[in-house]
């Protein structure tokens, strides 16, 4: 099986400069759940989702296709890493009370991970997924990382981005959908930790691979300017939208 990976060569970033995701989401997805006994993180990345599930649940296996990746997740007695396609979980049937995808199916095989998906949860169970794209902030500050955004590294987005820009609206979801409350994603960041973040888009990378060039710099100017103090910090809100989905 292919694995298009965007983000290994900045794991480090990655797990330094991606929003965390709010408390109450994981609290919410269990209450839905059947049971509390496992939970399955597929692109775990750093660990980060799988992490919150081992507040809710006995024992969390959290997958991810990136050996760069899993090598910087953070550890925890209740999480089990394994290098894996999410397309292959390495479990047995009917297991998993929950499955959760943050800020990845979009780069998924549906095909084969749906399929997977019932094979490893348990009747009743839940598949959450859950994702986001532009933030809120400063007007300023916005309109400068839109610009980057679309204008700046807009060409250089991989192909599948459009099912995360479009905020999963015409992504394929064959489940018994669960309408959801509105979450976001929260943080409060310097200038630099803003432009760490923005680093690791997959865009900025291709932009790096395809140039030669830091695309960062055609707007740190601009940035700095609606920053102002490039220490001050700004509140920053990423409204996440998320498909939730029962197992029959």
């Amino acid at each position: 099986m292919s694995f298009r990976d965007h983000f290994s060569r900045r794991a480090g970033d990655y797990a330094r400069f991606r929003p965390t995701y709010p408390a109450d989401l994981y609290q919410y997805l269990a209450g839905l759940t059947p049971g509390h006994k496992a939970a399955l993180d597929c692109a775990t990345g750093s660990g980060q989702a799988a992490l919150a599930l081992a507040n809710h649940y006995d024992r969390v296996l959290a997958t991810d296709a990136s050996p760069e990746q899993i090598g910087r997740a953070d550890r925890h007695e209740q999480v089990t890493y394994a290098l894996a396609y999410a397309e292959n979980v390495p479990s047995r049937d009917h297991v998993f009370d929950i499955v959760t995808v943050a800020a990845g199916l979009h780069w998924f095989n549906f095909e084969a991970f749906y399929p997977e998906v019932i094979r490893v949860t348990r009747p009743g169970g839940i598949i959450a997924a859950w994702s986001y794209y532009m933030f809120e902030s400063e007007p300023d500050i916005e309109a400068v990382m839109d610009g980057y955004a679309h204008d700046v590294t807009g060409s250089h987005w991989p192909e599948r981005m459009h099912l995360n820009q479009g905020k999963y609206r015409y992504l394929p979801f064959p489940f018994q959908r669960i309408e959801t409350p509105d979450f976001y994603a929260e943080a409060t960041w310097t200038m630099e930790q803003m432009l760490g973040f923005a680093s690791t888009w997959s865009a900025s990378q291709r932009f790096r691979e395809e140039t030669g060039m830091n695309p960062l710099d055609v707007i740190r100017k601009d940035l700095e300017q609606a920053w102002g103090d490039p220490t001050r910090p700004v509140p920053i809100r990423w409204p996440l939208h998320i498909l939730v989905g029962r197992i029959a």
